[in-house]
């Protein structure tokens, strides 16, 4: 009670508490977007290296470069489950060993469209990406209602795709471009509101660490795939 009285005679005490808590979250944000930045460098120089190299031709000419595609899949599903039983350093180093592996995967972008196209389609993606973040990360409206809705098409993209590896159809891969670049742009926006909400000051450092580490793969999978998509429907072959 005695806590309470003094609290209601000095009114500065809520603000400092709630700038307290505002300055650790703009930090748990940017780490979140350190980390998510440093993979997709990590995963363009990969990729890179893997057209440069030959490396993925190599690849590409026997069953490994199935291994290759979907590998990426499997480890993010994993790197989830798994997550909170790990150690801080053992999920470090298995989220940059995912982000090599996705560029090692996305390297047929580079045998596949021009330089100037990828370039071009990776600054769009940067500003639709952050102009998608920010207004998820600084809006008022609850935007967890729209999360089934996402999933479902989420779900709805992957399927579509891995069909459409063996049907190799054209009217199909841009419908599916379509609709994954309205999903992965909804989910910019869910994922950056709800990697918002998960964060408490009165979290551990180790719990802290993970939960940077969970945002970032979130919104790095969000970019990658927003990117991927568009490029499909307006990169230059």
């Amino acid at each position: 009670m005695s806590e309470f009285n003094r609290m209601n005679r000095n009114p500065a005490a809520p603000s400092a508490a709630a700038q307290a808590v505002d300055v650790g979250l703009r930090r748990y944000m940017l780490r979140i977007y350190n980390y998510m930045g440093g993979a997709l460098a990590l995963s363009g120089a990969t990729a890179l290296f893997g057209a440069a190299s030959g490396l993925y031709v190599a690849l590409a000419q026997t069953p490994l470069i199935w291994l290759v595609i979907f590998a990426p899949l499997g480890m993010a599903l994993y790197f989830g489950v798994r997550l909170p039983r790990m150690a801080v350093r053992t999920a470090q180093m298995v989220f940059w060993a995912f982000a090599a592996l996705m560029g090692l995967s996305l390297s047929g972008v580079f045998l596949i469209y021009t330089g100037e196209s990828i370039v071009q389609t990776f600054l769009i993606t940067a500003i639709a990406f952050g102009s998608l973040s920010l207004y998820g990360y600084t809006t008022n409206r609850n935007l967890s209602g729209f999360g089934t809705f996402l999933f479902m098409g989420l779900v709805g993209v992957i399927v579509a795709s891995i069909v459409n590896l063996f049907m190799q159809s054209s009217a199909l891969q841009f419908a599916i471009g379509a609709v994954g670049v309205l999903v992965f742009a909804g989910l910019t926006a869910y994922d950056t509101q709800s990697i918002k909400s998960l964060y408490y000051a009165s979290d551990s450092p180790e719990l802290a660490a993970k939960k940077s580490i969970m945002g970032a793969l979130r919104l790095y999978l969000d970019f990658i795939n927003l990117f991927i998509l568009l490029l499909q429907i307006f990169g230059r072959r």
